[in-house]
């Protein structure tokens, strides 16, 4: 069963190490945003024979998780300067806040993971009703008559 998320406001999520995020809810609207934002900071070959084995996947998906928090990053508590003092949230602020490896990791499992598991979801099938066959139509006739038991050697 599909649950929808009713709440139309920000919410925060705990990153660990002291960091909170106000974070905007995760809508098509702000993937499509964000993967559009995150194309255009990778480069890719335009020509159609182009070998794309050297494209680094990891730089495609840091790309995206920071487009994605660029625009779902609202406010933030526990993150400061060299001198302790709370910064504003600023774009370079994200970037290198995203760039310490458990707060990376807690971002991207606390928030971005939801739209990705609900997209995975629609991968599998639904389980059948009384198994694996329930569902399937019928393509073979029925036989006749019983087979005969096998001859024993």
């Amino acid at each position: 069963m599909l649950r929808l998320n009713l709440k139309n406001g920000p919410e925060w999520l705990d990153l660990g190490h002291g960091v909170e995020i106000l974070v905007a809810p995760i809508t098509t609207a702000l993937m499509m945003a964000a993967r559009k934002e995150a194309q255009a900071q990778i480069t890719v070959p335009d020509a159609p024979d182009t070998d794309y084995s050297d494209l680094d996947t990891d730089s495609i998906a840091l790309a995206m998780a920071k487009a994605v928090a660029q625009i779902a990053i609202r406010d933030w508590k526990g993150v400061g300067d060299d001198n302790g003092f709370s910064v504003p949230v600023s774009p370079e602020g994200i970037d290198a806040l995203l760039d310490i490896w458990p707060i990376f990791e807690a971002f991207q499992t606390k928030y971005v993971a939801r739209a990705m598991i609900l997209d995975a979801e629609k991968n599998a099938s639904p389980p059948l009703p009384t198994g694996s066959s329930a569902g399937a139509a019928t393509t073979a006739k029925p036989a006749h008559k019983a087979a005969k038991t096998a001859l024993k050697a």
